[in-house]
């Protein structure tokens, strides 16, 4: 099984944002204060699918057809399609992240405060998917599956 690397926020080098703004006599301040003005965060990107790839969202079985016919007991199917679902998760935040680089009509402030956004995201889903990973490994060692179905489950996993 492969080795996942994982992002941290630590070393993401993306300073975490206060979720409450504190006045310099570190008492709360009001949202609606003029005090200090803050960034508001707008949603400005949006993702449009092609007929190709709804008709293939709609198809017969879905991305996981492989893994219900492929005669593994169940437990190990639902963490194979668990693994595949974080991981196109994690696919698709990072293209969120390269849109929101690339959108013309956002300042850098905001691409920054909405790529940390999405980097906490992937974060999320990064030990999420480590956790899939451990936990199918745990099982696959367990299950005293057979040679072929072994290679089946690492040919499965790496199949995205």
């Amino acid at each position: 099984m492969a080795a996942i690397g994982t992002l941290s926020p630590a070393g993401s080098d993306v300073a975490a944002l206060p979720e409450t703004f504190k006045t310099s006599s570190g008492n709360a301040r009001d949202a609606s204060s003029t005090e200090d003005a803050t960034p508001t965060l707008v949603e400005g990107v949006k993702v449009s699918l092609s007929g190709a790839s709804i008709e293939k969202s709609a198809g017969a079985g879905g991305d996981n057809r492989d893994i219900e016919e492929s005669g593994l007991p169940e437990n190990i199917q639902q963490l194979l399609k668990m693994i595949r679902k974080l991981q196109k998760e994690i696919a698709e935040k990072k293209a969120l992240i390269e849109a929101v680089m690339a959108d013309k009509r956002l300042t850098n402030e905001e691409k920054i405060i909405k790529a940390a956004s999405l980097r906490g995201a992937i974060a999320a889903l990064n030990t999420g998917l480590i956790t899939a990973n451990l936990a199918l490994s745990k099982v696959v060692g367990q299950s005293g599956l057979s040679a072929d179905q072994n290679l089946k489950v690492g040919s499965l996993l790496m199949k995205n």
